[in-house]
């Protein structure tokens, strides 16, 4: 992902760097080394990048403020990215957290 986010970008309306967004993936594979996104759309508008995503994974460490359990989850996120000299400059996600959470302790 490094090559593809600029030095600076915009995070779910906050700003931020590149640095910050490598952190969170690397924080998200630690804790969910198989974690998977499935695009399963992909839409492009001028400089705008819109996708909805399915997430797998089996967390082994704690995430989300719960410790592994061996289950699993599968949850919904949509995207969108806005790009400039080819790499992103905005990054808005969504996906619901409490399902994660309800799917890891049920």
């Amino acid at each position: 992902m490094d090559e593809f986010i600029a030095e600076a970008v915009m995070l779910n309306g906050e700003p931020g760097t590149r640095d910050d967004v490598l952190a969170d993936m690397r924080s998200i594979l630690d804790a969910v080394a198989d974690m998977h996104w499935e695009v399963r759309e992909l839409l492009f508008d001028r400089d705008r990048i819109a996708a909805r995503v399915v997430n797998t994974g089996t967390p082994v460490k704690e995430w989300l403020g719960v410790a592994p359990t061996g289950r699993s989850f599968e949850i919904v996120e949509y995207a969108i990215y806005q790009v400039s000299n080819g790499r992103f400059v905005q990054m808005t996600n969504l996906h619901d957290s409490a399902d994660v959470r309800r799917q890891l302790t049920a």
